[in-house]
């Protein structure tokens, strides 16, 4: 070997290590110190929510009213009507949150809480507010408001190369969803914030779910709030971004106008602001992660995921789950076999490879359909297709109804008929090890047949079911009115497509998924 060789051998590990020290040392976080503690209020009775929630909640002792929120557009209204209603205290909690139509229009409505009086604490995952630190700003620079990022990348303008330094730290995310007014009444579910969850159209419609919940289980989720904003992982906005430049107050255009008309028009608002709203009163239990998992340092009794079993129970007669990002790894593919092989009736629902906004977890999820199939589950994918919504091109004139391709964004698993989840938790190995996730356990006979007949109903016409055809290969049958239709290759897709999610299901990638 010359001389220029052995240089090389010497100067190009130098230099990585050198590249690696500057990154580690530009990614470290600023200290906490001045970091003041807050808890949520306690004492709200005295609050118009409060006020018109104690006769219910007397009425109904140990219960909670529970309303699922199946529209989009339902759900923001929830949103905004809680933001009106609140008296005392918004505790807010995401994991994305749109620099877009409908995050603007709720940024908007948090400051005219604050505006009134309410005390409004906003806590974000750090993974998605990239071009948000001047609107953070604008609302942290209100006295009533304070925001903090949840694991924050130190380094905000390059965050890829944050994300290099820091990855193992920084591929771990809260993933936690919740709205609570006055301690009063939350939302808890699958949404995040933003034009794709609020039937707001757009390129993409997530079909989601939350829940709407008061009563004893508000405090449950308050108390988890408390955890999380005082935790070593959640940072003042004003640490992190000093010079972040605070950006004008936002003014609804007319696409904004636009949508709130459409809002105003819901027959949901009507019944939500009369008071009129339907609640469906049930044992219902919170459920979420330690916030120390997203460091690894949570007990393996304080996983979710072990909650769940605890507060679902072994299925013995049935097993409905639906879940956007399906990744069952062998452990959970052998615990679907073994509840088959018990005579379980498992239906599955999850996106398809047209569907899906993530084509890397389809990959994780692909290579176990065989062996689930063979064992008798029965395997849904949703479609792509087109919804009722607004479309992009109609929005900015308020005028007509276009269509946006849907997928799947809801996390529910019914259990033998009795019992409900809704929350964050998808069905995959980000939620279970690193991911933080949060989510309610209601027992409930109605919402469970709800969740039954909503599926018996929408599968047919809305989803591929999955079959393996006489020679044991995968085949997915569509039904459009009295025609079906088999494909023998993943419907809706290209060939390059499915050739790059093959190539991704033989790497080792599945715990990232």
């Amino acid at each position: 070997m010359g001389a220029r060789g052995k240089v090389l051998l010497l100067v190009v590990p130098a230099a990585l290590l050198a590249l690696s020290l500057t990154l580690t040392s530009c990614s470290s976080l600023p200290p906490l110190e001045g970091r003041v503690a807050s808890t949520a209020f306690v004492e709200t009775d005295d609050t118009r929510l409060g006020k018109a929630l104690l006769p219910l909640t007397m009425a109904h002792p140990g219960l909670v009213g529970i309303h699922a929120l199946a529209d989009g557009r339902d759900a923001f209204a929830a949103r905004a009507v809680l933001a009106q209603a609140a008296d005392r205290s918004l505790d807010v909690q995401y994991y994305i949150w749109r620099n877009d139509t409908t995050g603007m229009l709720m940024f908007d409505a948090l400051t005219k809480a604050a505006e009134r009086g309410v005390r409004v604490r906003l806590l974000l995952d750090d993974n998605n507010t990239a071009g948000l630190d001047g609107a953070l700003a604008a609302l942290d620079a209100h006295p009533l408001i304070e925001v903090r990022l949840f694991n924050p990348n130190a380094i905000r303008s390059m965050r890829m190369v944050g994300m290099a330094a820091d990855f193992m730290r920084l591929n771990r995310r809260m993933h936690n969803k919740s709205f609570t007014a006055d301690n009063q009444v939350t939302i808890v579910g699958g949404r995040n914030v933003g034009d794709e969850y609020f039937g707001a159209a757009g390129e993409i419609s997530f079909a989601d779910l939350d829940v709407i919940a008061a009563g004893p289980v508000v405090r449950a989720v308050s108390d988890d709030f408390d955890l999380y904003w005082n935790s070593p992982s959640a940072y003042p906005l004003v640490l992190l971004a000093p010079d972040a430049i605070a950006e004008p107050a936002f003014k609804p255009d007319a696409e904004a106008q636009a949508y709130l008309d459409a809002i105003k028009r819901s027959a949901f608002l009507e019944q939500l602001v009369g008071g009129s709203l339907p609640l469906e009163w049930a044992r219902t239990k919170f459920v979420s992660d330690d916030p120390a998992k997203v460091v690894g340092k949570a007990a393996r009794e304080a996983n979710i995921a072990v909650k769940l079993k605890e507060l679902l129970g072994e299925p013995t007669r049935d097993l409905e789950l639906v879940s956007p990002y399906f990744v069952p790894g062998k452990e959970g593919v052998d615990a679907f076999v073994d509840l088959a092989g018990k005579g379980v009736q498992t239906r599955i629902l999850t996106n398809s490879l047209e569907a899906t906004d993530v084509a890397a977890v389809h990959a994780g999820y692909a290579k176990w359909r065989k062996p689930l199939l063979e064992a008798g589950v029965t395997l849904y994918e949703l479609r792509r297709e087109a919804t009722d919504e607004p479309s992009r091109e109609k929005r900015g004139s308020g005028s007509g109804i276009g269509s946006s391709d849907a997928s799947l964004h809801a996390k529910t698993f019914g259990v033998d008929g009795n019992r409900v989840f809704v929350g964050s938790f998808n069905f995959d190995q980000r939620s279970i090890h690193l991911n933080t996730e949060m989510g309610v356990v209601i027992d409930s006979p109605a919402l469970a047949a709800r969740l039954t007949e909503t599926l018996d109903r929408t599968l047919p016409t809305r989803a591929y079911e999955v079959r393996l055809d006489e020679r044991g290969a995968v085949i997915w049958i569509e039904r459009r009115g009295d025609q079906v239709i088999r494909h023998e290759t993943e419907p809706g897709t290209s060939w390059f497509k499915r050739a790059a999610v093959k190539a991704l299901s033989w790497l080792p990638i599945d715990w990232l998924l």
